[in-house]
């Protein structure tokens, strides 16, 4: 079993992470392996690498394959002999090497099913330099890798290449809170982002040219094997489902992309985890408020770009056909790139300690903002981020709705966690609230302003996810049936906040360009129709079912 954080570095930050790293003894190898795959790439498909690679002056073959947590991988590595390496060049894989082993029985069973043989895919020539660290009892070795991953090109022109440089922190004994540890000072100091997306799978990328991939949406947590959870587990469950969407969207966006969908599922990925964060810190403790800041802050920025596009290419739709003249928007207000707000230090820093929290429990998590390790053994010293005072609606005060919500937010950590009844017995009273409080703004929704009702799309959103992230643990069949009905009111008060949102874009514009009154006129007429569909949609919920509530026996 293989345990790591795996992080990308900025090519201007490179020579001082190197310098650090060589504050203490390293060693330096080269590394040039070989991946085999079949020619439908079935290993990649599930989730799985093969490989043989030099190390030095041995060759090991390994094989490696999703792990059951997410910093977790199976591994099996096994050293060739030298009779097994006289022709170097005509060395193959074989499969008995890892025979008897876990991840070896799963490497057997796809290419069983695949009924297709190995061939050679790509190479990686990798140049490591390592360096062992102890902390908090635990042993980690750093391992900077500079490289290149080399691929043919199907169509026989020149060889395709991308450059590696990644800084990978793993963890060889003793406990995990010491890896995490490491690993949040290390990101925090030299800007690292964390990198989802191994050597295996760019090197399937090369091979085939796949420039971009789909977005990676959100799934259900998994309860299997938990039997009845006590708060901790949820807890860990859930923000485990919420990461799996949110790194590998975060991956790609650091990366440069700026594709669209991935940028909106990081977004819905970062309001799920908000709302576990909020919600489910009750049942155990552990959960940090500061690390709702960075949360909230990176997914403003990602916002602030939708408002100008997307919701104002969906107003101009609104608008076509009512005579209305074109409007040119004033200049975009410097704000960061989607990369650089997902490269943010405070927000990778968050990110890192929510990973070893889901993977270990709650002495990972305090501090992930407020502390952030110096020197080379990771002692603490103060992120200046961490609870700088900020106004309301710039990630620190809360806003109208996280003040009318119920006690989720003032509380003190529970002194243990929640065992199992009590557990169920918090989230369905807390379901129960979100639930009443939507009634009753459905009877009010025409007369309240644009804060309160935007809150009440909050707040329904919420009721949404932890409808979500609980219903394997009260009533499947219900809870879907729920979520049927809470659909079309998120529908419709989401076009209602899109058309608040467009109204304002186009009162900026109009500042410079009066043609823009007429679509502001246009919307403003609008407004009260919709908030009447929307205060009608929100009555429809009384008549849910309440799967929160429990069976009674016959």
């Amino acid at each position: 079993m293989e345990i790591e954080f795996k992080f990308h570095i900025p090519p201007e930050r490179l020579a001082a992470l190197e310098a650090e790293l060589h504050k203490g003894p390293v060693q330096r190898t080269r590394l040039q392996a070989r991946y085999f795959d079949t020619p439908g790439s079935a290993l990649a498909r599930a989730g799985m690498a093969l490989r043989l690679r030099q190390e030095g002056e041995r060759w090991v073959q390994t094989v490696k394959a999703a792990g059951h947590g997410l910093l977790h991988r199976l591994e099996h590595n096994a050293p060739l002999d030298d009779a097994d390496t006289a022709d170097d060049g005509m060395l193959q894989p074989d499969l008995q090497r890892h025979a008897d082993t876990e991840v070896g029985g799963r490497l057997a069973r796809v290419l069983a099913k695949a009924g297709e043989p190995l061939v050679q895919t790509f190479a990686t020539d990798i140049w490591r330099l390592t360096r062992e660290l102890r902390q908090d009892g635990a042993t980690v070795e750093l391992a900077l890798d500079q490289g290149r991953i080399l691929a043919a090109d199907p169509g026989g022109g020149a060889p395709r290449e991308v450059a590696v440089c990644e800084l990978e922190l793993e963890l060889l004994g003793g406990p995990l809170p010491g890896l995490v540890t490491l690993a949040r000072a290390w990101a925090q100091r030299h800007g690292l982002w964390l990198g989802t997306v191994s050597k295996a799978e760019r090197g399937e990328r090369l091979m085939r040219g796949i420039d971009r991939v789909p977005a990676v949406n959100a799934r259900p947590p998994g309860f299997d094997g938990a039997g009845s959870p006590d708060g901790a587990e949820v807890q860990r469950r859930v923000l485990a489902a919420c990461l799996a969407q949110v790194l590998p969207n975060a991956s790609e966006i650091a990366e440069g992309s700026e594709d669209e969908d991935q940028i909106h599922q990081l977004r819905v990925g970062l309001r799920r985890l908000r709302t576990a964060l909020r919600e489910l810190a009750p049942l155990a403790p552990g959960f940090d408020p500061a690390w709702q800041a960075p949360l909230t802050a990176t997914f403003r920025a990602l916002g602030a770009e939708r408002d100008r596009t997307q919701v104002m290419a969906q107003s101009r739709e609104w608008l076509a056909g009512t005579g209305a003249p074109p409007v040119r928007l004033p200049p975009a207000p410097d704000a960061p790139t989607p990369a650089q707000a997902v490269r943010d230090p405070a927000f990778q820093g968050v990110l890192v300690a929510l990973v070893g929290h889901a993977a270990g429990g709650p002495e990972l998590g305090r501090p992930a903002v407020a502390q952030a390790g110096h020197g080379a053994e990771g002692q603490a010293d103060r992120h200046p981020e961490a609870d700088t005072a900020r106004p309301a609606g710039e990630g620190g005060a809360p806003k109208a709705d996280e003040a009318q919500d119920g006690p989720s937010e003032e509380r003190d950590d529970p002194p243990a966690p929640l065992d199992a009844d009590a557990t169920q017995a918090h989230l369905r009273r807390r379901l129960r609230r979100l639930h009443r409080q939507s009634l009753r703004d459905a009877g009010r929704f025409d007369t309240l302003d644009d804060e309160q009702r935007h809150a009440t799309r909050k707040r329904l959103k919420r009721l949404r996810y932890l409808a979500e992230f609980v219903a394997p643990l009260l009533d499947e069949a219900r809870t879907g049936r729920y979520l049927a009905r809470l659909r079309p009111v998120q529908d419709v008060l989401g076009l209602f906040n899109d058309q608040a949102t467009a109204r304002r874009l186009y009162e900026q514009a109009a500042e410079q360009d009066a043609h823009a009154w007429f679509a502001v006129g246009w919307i403003a007429a609008q407004q009260p129709r919709t908030a009447k569909k929307a205060g009608q949609a929100l009555r429809r919920l009384e008549d849910a079912p309440k799967f929160w509530k429990r069976r009674r026996k016959a």
